[in-house]
């Protein structure tokens, strides 16, 4: 008569799936994370007691003492901040900009840089202050 051979076989779990899955988590957190466009200098910002700091805001323009501005790191011309704007909104869009101006920047060069803003299609500006 014939005899039966058991086989035994090992029991193995396929892992292809879960990292699968991991790659697509990490993907998604990569792809939905916020990047700050911090302006790239540091300005001496005027004293606010009731500063408070917007929670979706993303993007930052400075503008020194001497009237330059700043916007992602490089320096701007005021009548390119429009465009920069635009660039940025593109790639990451925000609902609020913050303008970082010294305390002994031109109430100009601000108001300039806030004419910009607006034509960009941003209707939310906010100062930054020491307290923000």
């Amino acid at each position: 008569m014939g005899r039966k051979v058991r086989v035994e076989e090992d029991a193995t779990i396929d892992m292809t799936p879960m990292l699968d899955i991991v790659f697509i988590m990490l993907i998604f957190f990569i792809v939905t994370t916020v990047f700050v466009k911090e302006a790239g200098v540091n300005v001496n910002k005027p004293k606010g007691d009731l500063a408070v700091m917007p929670k979706n805001a993303n993007i930052f323009i400075a503008v020194t003492e001497d009237g330059k501005v700043w916007i992602d790191k490089s320096e701007v011309d005021v009548d390119l901040v429009r465009a920069n704007l635009e660039r940025l909104m593109a790639e990451q869009p925000s609902d609020v900009i913050i303008i970082q101006a010294d305390i002994e920047a031109e109430h100009g060069i601000v108001v300039e840089v806030m004419d910009q803003i607006k034509m960009a299609g941003i209707d939310r500006i906010s100062i930054a202050t020491a307290g923000s």
